[in-house]
C-alpha cells in the first residue's frame, strides 16, 4: 500500500498567517535618513536643531534608540514613517534649484516630483545655471556613499567657454589649482568640437566643491558659457529631455553598489596624526642603556661612579714660587 504524500497532508501556513517580527530599535539618525530626511550628517544637524520628537518629546541625541513601529517619531509635528527606497534620474533644467528649502519660492529640484508623495533630496548640486544628469533618491546613506569624493564616483561635464584654452592651461587644470577651499582640478579633460569663438570640452571631476568647473575656467581666462552633467558615476544622461525623470534600473543600481564596494575596499586608510618623538638628551641616553634597570633615574645617578676631577697645579703653588 503507497504511503501517504506528508507534504499534501500538512496544511502549510501561508505568509500572511506567519507572525510578523517587529524591527529591531536602531539609532534614531539612521532612522530619519530612511525616512527620506537626507543623509545620516543631515539628520544629525535636524536633531541637535530640536526639529524632532519622540512621543511627543523633543530629543537632541542623535545616538538614541527608537522603535517605529511603537514610538511615534516626527518631524516639524508630521509623523516620519520608513519609506521604500527610490532612486530616480532626472535631467535638471536651467534656473531650478537643488536646495529643498528656498524662501524665495524659486522653483527647486523636488517641485518635478510631486506625483511620488515621498520625501526625496538630491545626490550632490548643480548650480542654478548648470543644466543635466541629477540622481535624485530618499536613501540617505546611499545617496551620502556616491556624494563622497573618498568613494571616487567621478562626474562628467560637457563644457562650452569662450575662446580657446591652450595646452598648457589644459594641463595646468589636470595638475590643479589652489582655492581656499583646497586645491581643485579635473581627473581628465579633452576636446569636444567648436563653435565660432567657443570651444567645447568635455571634463571628469573627481569630488564636486561649489561651482567648482566654472571657478577653474574661470582662473586659466575662459568663462563658462554653458555647462551640462553627461553622466554620474556609469549613469548616463542619454536621450532624456530636460525637466523629465526615470527611475533607476536595476542593473544601474548593482553596477553603481559594485563600484562602491570595490572602492571602498581600495580606500586608502588615513593616517593618524601622532606626536613628534621628542629627541632624547645625551643624559637620558645614557641612563636609557642600563637596561633592565626598573630603578629610578635620581637612584641611577646616585650609584654611578663619578668621574675623577684633574686639578692643575698653578704657578703660585710651585716649589719655584714659594721659595720667593
Amino acid at each position: 500500500m503507497p504511503k501517504p504524500n506528508t507534504s499534501q497532508s500538512r496544511p502549510r501556513k501561508s505568509k500572511a498567517e506567519r507572525p510578523v517580527e517587529a524591527p529591531e530599535e536602531y539609532r534614531l539618525q539612521k532612522f530619519l535618513a530612511s525616512a527620506g530626511l537626507g543623509s545620516r550628517r543631515k539628520c544629525e544637524e535636524i536633531i541637535r536643531s530640536g526639529r524632532i520628537m519622540v512621543d511627543g518629546e523633543p530629543v537632541d541625541n542623535p545616538g538614541m534608540n527608537v522603535n517605529p513601529l511603537t514610538q511615534i517619531i516626527s518631524f516639524d509635528e508630521e509623523r516620519l514613517k520608513p519609506q521604500p527606497h527610490k532612486y530616480f534620474a532626472l535631467n535638471k533644467p536651467k534656473g531650478v534649484l537643488c536646495t529643498n528649502h528656498d524662501p524665495a519660492g524659486r522653483a527647486r529640484v523636488i517641485d518635478l516630483f510631486e506625483k511620488e508623495r515621498v520625501r526625496l533630496f538630491p545626490v550632490g548640486r548643480l548650480d542654478e545655471e548648470s543644466e543635466g544628469l541629477l540622481i535624485v533618491t530618499n536613501d540617505g546613506e546611499f545617496a551620502n556613499q556616491l556624494a563622497h569624493p573618498r568613494y571616487r564616483i567621478y562626474r562628467t561635464y560637457r563644457v562650452q567657454v569662450v575662446g580657446d584654452p591652450k595646452p598648457e592651461q589644459i594641463q595646468q587644470l589636470k595638475q590643479g589649482i589652489y582655492f581656499k577651499e583646497g586645491k581643485f582640478k579635473f581627473v581628465n579633460v579633452h576636446r569636444a568640437g567648436r563653435q565660432g569663438r567657443s570651444t567645447f570640452l568635455e571634463v571628469t571631476l573627481g569630488q564636486g566643491h561649489n561651482r567648482e568647473v566654472r571657478r577653474l575656467f574661470a582662473r586659466i581666462g575662459h568663462k563658462v558659457m554653458s555647462l551640462e552633467r553627461i553622466a554620474f558615476g556609469p549613469i548616463k544622461l542619454g536621450k532624456l529631455k530636460s525637466g523629465q525623470y526615470r527611475p533607476l534600473t536595476d542593473g544601474e543600481l548593482n553596477e553603481l553598489r559594485e563600484m562602491l564596494v570595490r572602492n571602498r575596499q581600495t580606500l586608502t586608510p588615513t593616517p593618524e596624526k601622532t606626536p613628534r618623538p621628542r629627541k632624547p638628551s645625551p643624559r637620558a641616553e645614557g641612563e636609557n642603556k642600563r637596561e633592565g634597570d626598573r630603578r629610578p633615574a635620581s637612584a641611577r645617578k646616585s650609584a654611578t661612579p663619578e668621574k675623577k676631577r684633574i686639578f692643575r697645579k698653578s704657578k703660585s703653588n710651585s716649589p719655584v714660587s714659594r721659595k720667593k
